[in-house]
C-alpha cells in the first residue's frame, strides 16, 4: 500500500476577508476532489485571509501512479486564476 500526501501553501492575493478565502478555497477543495477522487483538506492558516494551507492525500498500490496524481494536482492549482501556488512537499 503506497500513501501519497502534497502539502501546498497558497496565496490568495485578492481576498479581503475570511469569508471570499473561503470561498475560494472551498471551491478549489471541490475541483480537486471531484477531479482526481483524493482526499483535500485546509490544513493551516484558516485565521489567515490571504494564506492557505491544503493537504491532498491518496492511496494506490503504485507509487508511480500516486506521483503523478499529485503532480495533476499540482499543475491544476497553478492554472488556477485566483490561488496563487507558492510552494509544494509531495511524499510518496
Amino acid at each position: 500500500m503506497i500513501v501519497g500526501t502534497l502539502k501546498m501553501r497558497l496565496m490568495v492575493r485578492e481576498s479581503r476577508s475570511l469569508k471570499e478565502k473561503r470561498r475560494v478555497i472551498s471551491s478549489l477543495k471541490d475541483r480537486i476532489r471531484n477531479s482526481f477522487n483524493v482526499s483535500v483538506a485546509e490544513l493551516e492558516s484558516q485565521d489567515s485571509h490571504q494564506h492557505a494551507v491544503l493537504g491532498v492525500a491518496l492511496v494506490t498500490n503504485e507509487k508511480r501512479f500516486a506521483q503523478e496524481v499529485l503532480g495533476q494536482v499540482v499543475n491544476l492549482v497553478r492554472s488556477h486564476p485566483v490561488a496563487q501556488l507558492l510552494d509544494y512537499e509531495v511524499e510518496t
